[in-house]
């Protein structure tokens, strides 16, 4: 006999829940039709039809309850939004710590046919590889020497003075064995009661 109870009221679930997903259906097609009727009207006409403010002059405290209606478009529920965002200073000052708060994925900011020098699995290999070669050929590149002009005859010899040498002062080094003394051992001493 409960077989028999299972059956039905699983039956009566199942009829409950086309009946609600018929009357959803029949709900979302009257919306898109009123949505259709609406696209065609500016927003002006459409604010008036359905006695709202214009949502770019809202200020702070007005409601914005009846933009949140199924039947105004997603335009104006957006302007509305965004107005009432922008007037409340809980939600309109973010305070940066928002880990996911920029768009990555903007496709206007991609520049096509990028070349860098990171290769996955290997990082900047082939750059620094590249940059230590380039070192090494200036290192061996032969130096080229640069011709000095001959004086002319007719000029005395220049003669170059070298600078007197600075004197070496030396410090003298005291007998660092006496000096030195070996810190004492640190023992640790457990006394115990009783």
């Amino acid at each position: 006999m409960s077989e028999a109870r299972d059956f039905w009221s699983r039956r009566k679930a199942a009829v409950e829940a086309e009946t609600e997903a018929e009357d959803l259906a029949t709900e979302e097609q009257a919306i898109a039709a009123q949505h259709a009727a609406l696209n065609e009207k500016s927003d002006a006409e459409i604010l008036a039809e359905f006695d709202l403010p214009d949502p770019d002059h809202l200020q702070s405290g007005d409601d914005v309850s009846g933009f949140m209606a199924k039947a105004v478009p997603d335009r104006l529920r957006r302007r509305a939004l965004r107005r009432l965002w922008r007037l409340n200073p809980v939600l309109a000052n973010v305070d940066g710590l928002v880990d996911y708060g920029e768009d990555y994925t903007d496709a206007s900011c991609v520049i096509e046919n990028i070349q860098t020098a990171y290769q996955v699995g290997k990082g900047m290999l082939a750059h620094v590889e590249a940059l230590a070669a380039a070192a090494e050929a200036e290192d061996a590149a032969p130096e080229v020497e640069t011709e000095t002009p001959e004086p002319e005859a007719d000029a005395p010899p220049e003669i170059a003075e070298e600078p007197a040498p600075e004197p070496v002062v030396t410090a003298q080094a005291e007998d660092a064995e006496e000096d030195y003394l070996p810190p004492a051992p640190r023992r640790m001493k457990f006394e115990f009661e009783g």
